[in-house]
Formats: C-alpha cells, structure tokens, sequence
C-alpha cells in the first residue's frame, strides 16, 4: 500500500505555480475583500516579505505590528511572531492560511474560562452569606 501525499492547491493552482506570482497576480485568485486589500497594499505586502527573507538569512526572528497584512504564497513556511496587543504570538504560515489576514491567527481576547460562583455572585449565595 503506498501512501501519497495530497498535493496541496489554491483556486486550481499548485503551490510552485503561486509561489512563481507576485502579489497583484496572486490578488487575482482571492475573494473580493482580500484582493482589495492586497491590491491597496500590494507594495506594503512585498516590502514586509524582503525584510521577514532578509531576518531569517541573518537567523533572526521576524515580529511584526502589522495585523492587517494578507498572507501571500511567498511567505508560506515562515516563522512569524505577530503582536496581539500583549505579546508576541508566534505563528507559522502554512498552506492553508493563504488569503487570510496576521491578525485572525494571533487572538488578542483569550477563552473565557469560568469557574465556580463566587461568594454573592448568586442569589442563593447572599441567602448564605447572611447567615
């Protein structure tokens, strides 16, 4: 039994075939809101990949403010730590997060975890406390 890979694609083309694009052409293949914004920020996009190539070379890590940014084909297996408002999030872009924006993968609110009422936080629990 062999086992293959599942060649990985995005609206058709293949990752070799994206990677060769620049920004505008890929913008093409995005939905109507992504491909605007790539579009308006296509120079932004293309300065930020240069510098994060350049980090990496010298084997710094790459941190970034910018949440508004697209992920583009070219930065696929990098290692990002985007600033969520507290910290910096590390994150590495995959496949999958093409067309999606820094900022969906670094959450600035965290889960809500609940936990037992506390002391007058209910009715009953006044009834109690008066006692």
């Amino acid at each position: 039994m062999e086992i293959t890979k599942k060649q990985l694609t995005f609206r058709g083309k293949t990752m070799e075939e994206l990677k060769a694009l620049d920004v505008r052409e890929f913008a093409k293949f995005l939905r109507s809101r992504q491909r605007r914004t790539a579009l308006r920020n296509f120079q932004e996009i293309e300065d930020f990949v240069n510098k994060a190539k350049n980090k990496i070379a010298k084997k710094k890590s790459v941190k970034t403010h910018k949440r508004d940014l697209i992920v583009v084909p070219k930065m696929i297996g990098m290692k990002i730590h985007i600033y969520n408002g507290n910290t910096f999030v590390p994150v590495e872009i995959i496949g999958e997060m093409l067309g999606h924006k820094f900022g969906e993968f670094a959450p600035t609110r965290g889960r809500v975890k609940h936990g037992s009422a506390g002391v007058g936080a209910t009715k009953g629990s006044r009834a109690q406390a008066k006692k």
